[in-house]
């Protein structure tokens, strides 16, 4: 590859309200732009680190400054996984560096990627945790949505109260709930006793990461997804026989790179693909839409969080999620 300029540029994506997780509240969402040039084309990707790793703005641009010669001498993608760590400032770099391929071969993402022409994809709407009532009342008025994901917070009854009241406003969707790390594993019955009585379809991350071996043994109805548990390629074959289902974030392993190989490699071992995102605008969405390809359960709704979006942007329409080429990836098809 030809030598490149890299521009960089922190932004702060202001949400519309807050959205509260187990342990943490985000009132924004703060994220690191990459261009790329080559003297005739241009590349861009958007990286949001990755928060319980202490992965912010300062550390995300300390990184892309040491690497700064090694990424303007020009790397493959391959190379560029040896060059820097995992994390939001190489998957910045690596979306770049996919974009500009595609703009020098007027190619579309997808399609240097391997994958088929890409169908709009069923996403989840996540809900912040709040009081019963006023998640019941959110859930009632996304009207588009065919599937809800529900943070939870480690309160069992107050979670379970949740979950029984978006059943009761929203009786047709998809339900999954996100622990974010906030469980015991003493908890762990009554909590998916109740989710069953609500038809729960996916359990994310209910313990800390650091305790997966207390799900060795754990046989649940409902699968079980992990998250924070597996950040990178080296953390999927460790999933066997604690989850059910892999959530890759292209924040977590450093780009759609080893995004794509995380995915076949979870493919192989016989667990399920989930696509999410650590919040991030349309231009984070871009690359998580070409991996949404390969995946069961998408969660891609970051911008929906947004007081103001990018433009272009990525179009919600019925509860699926569209990605148009002109957001990101040259050409996907419009």
């Amino acid at each position: 590859m030809a030598r490149l300029t890299m521009d960089v540029a922190a932004e702060g994506l202001r949400l519309a309200q807050p959205f509260r997780i187990a342990g943490y509240l985000f009132e924004r969402f703060d994220v690191v732009v990459v261009t790329l040039r080559d003297g005739h084309h241009t590349g861009r990707g958007e990286g949001g680190g990755v928060y319980y790793l202490g992965d912010d703005v300062p550390h995300m641009l300390a990184e892309l400054e040491r690497s700064r010669e090694v990424i303007e001498a020009g790397p493959d993608r391959d190379t560029l996984r040896t060059l820097m760590p995992p994390g939001g400032a190489r998957n910045a770099v690596d979306c770049a560096l996919w974009d500009l391929e595609a703009a020098r071969c007027g190619m579309p993402v997808w399609q240097l990627a391997g994958l088929p022409p890409p169908r709009a994809l069923r996403t989840t709407f996540t809900l912040g945790a709040n009081e019963p009532a006023l998640m019941a009342e959110a859930a009632a008025l996304c009207t588009q949505a065919q599937a809800i994901k529900i943070k939870l917070t480690g309160d069992l009854p107050l979670d379970l109260a949740r979950v029984a009241a978006i059943r009761a406003a929203r009786p047709e969707v998809w339900l999954g709930v996100d622990g974010n790390q906030g469980y015991q594993a003493a908890d762990l019955d009554d909590l998916v006793a109740g989710l069953l009585l609500q038809r729960v379809a996916l359990l994310e991350q209910p313990l800390a990461r650091g305790r997966e071996a207390e799900l060795q043994h754990y046989r649940s109805p409902i699968p079980i997804a992990g998250d924070e548990s597996i950040l990178t390629l080296a953390d999927v074959p460790g999933a066997v026989g604690r989850f059910d289902v892999v959530n890759i974030k292209l924040d977590k392993c450093g780009g759609l790179t080893e995004a794509l190989l995380m995915a076949d490699e979870a493919r192989r071992l016989g667990l399920g693909v989930m696509v999410g995102n650590m919040g991030g605008s349309s231009l984070a969405m871009g690359p998580g839409f070409v991996l949404g390809q390969r995946c069961d359960i998408v969660d891609l709704d970051g911008p929906t969080f947004l007081a103001n979006d990018r433009s272009p942007a990525v179009d919600y329409v019925h509860g699926n999620v569209w990605a148009p080429g002109t957001v990101w990836g040259g050409g996907v098809l419009a």
